[in-house]
């Protein structure tokens, strides 16, 4: 059997449709000590494949990480397939809070080795991930977070945060992981030792780690959010408690976000209007993501720019030719110190944003 995907994107969405099949979207990580991870890969792969999964999994030594989509009548088996591996036994299953946004989150399987299942940055060998936070449910999240002795921490990226965070938190202005465990310590955690450190993200796996190095540097009372947003949501649905999270909830997935409450918090990057849904730019050249509403998405037929729609509407061998050589990868729309609209593309210098942009 091919260990990977062959089929175009119109071949995947045709063989969706035609299976028939409902999809639930699940989450699920763990840290544990994966001997060979290519093996490990290749066996995850068959296993998933005979289940017709979709998603995307990332396996390392140091663990695995997956969001993926499981068709609803074989979840028991690709649960039980899971609870076989010794280190997946009993591990805990994100379920998706809404899936309204679209009718298929990911098109095929795609389960890659990588150094890491989360960046870091870090090159201690002296730190053990597994020496964890301390975890809370939703209730006990929901009452250390009313104590004043407590700061609250987002440790999800700026874009994730700007259409949905808990009450109170602290949401820093990172665009990576990696990038918010130093800002964090130095302009956040720095002076308040001995302060209850409680910390949240989607589905936990950046909390996890993020306690982990925490306690390794030295701070004592440091907390996380078991089963990140997700869970809590779920959590407190079910035991009729408290939801202090307002808005959306960000995933990295084709629905780019699930509605935990109506609040709508964030702003269309084009007009100002109120809105929280995120896109990318139609442009094959660009692919910016930023928050659009209805009016200009149908104004800038999806687009970021009437630069980029005007490309977008091009022939699409110009438009290959007009980007030929060019990467474009993780553009981010950022909103800059200047107060003008930018977008910033990793590891590269900050860009204007188009001027048609500037009104928020």
């Amino acid at each position: 059997m091919q260990l990977w995907n062959t089929l175009s994107k119109e071949d995947l969405v045709k063989k969706l449709n035609e299976s028939g099949y409902q999809f639930v979207t699940v989450s699920f990580y763990q840290y544990a000590q994966i001997a060979n991870p290519p093996l490990f890969r290749d066996h995850l792969f068959l296993k998933c494949s005979e289940l017709d999964v979709v998603g995307r999994i990332y396996v390392a030594h140091e663990g695995i990480n997956a969001q993926i989509s499981v068709p609803i009548p074989n979840f028991e088996k690709f649960r039980n397939m899971l609870y076989e591996i010794e280190f997946l036994n009993g591990i805990r299953l994100n379920i998706a809070v809404d899936e309204s946004a679209t009718e298929h989150p990911f098109l095929k399987l795609k389960i890659k080795v990588r150094d890491k299942i989360l960046a870091d940055g870090l090159n201690d060998q002296t730190f053990d991930v597994t020496n964890k936070g301390i975890h809370l449910n939703a209730a006990e999240f929901n009452e250390l977070t009313n104590d004043p002795n407590t700061i609250l921490i987002d440790f999800r990226n700026h874009y994730e945060s700007e259409v949905g965070h808990f009450k109170g938190a602290i949401t820093p202005d990172v665009d990576t992981f990696r990038e918010s465990l130093p800002i964090i310590e130095e302009s956040i955690l720095k002076g308040n030792e001995d302060k209850n450190i409680v910390m949240y993200c989607t589905g936990g796996i950046r909390c996890e780690k993020a306690s982990a190095w925490y306690k390794h540097r030295g701070f004592k009372n440091v907390h996380q959010l078991e089963g990140g947003i997700i869970k809590y949501a779920n959590d407190c649905d079910k035991l009729g408690i408290e939801n202090k999270f307002v808005g959306k909830n960000f995933v990295f997935d084709e629905r780019r976000g699930e509605r935990i409450t109506p609040d709508v918090i964030s702003n269309c990057h084009q007009c100002g209007e109120a809105c929280d849904v995120h896109t990318n730019c139609a442009n094959d050249g660009c692919h910016l993501l930023f928050i659009q509403c209805e009016n200009c998405k149908a104004k800038y037929d999806n687009c970021c720019s009437q630069e980029c729609t005007d490309i977008h509407h091009l022939p699409l061998e110009e438009q290959k030719a007009l980007r030929k050589g060019n990467v474009v990868s993780n553009k981010i729309f950022k909103k800059g110190r200047s107060e003008k609209l930018i977008f910033k593309e990793n590891n590269q210098k900050p860009l204007s944003f188009a001027s048609e942009s500037q009104n928020q």
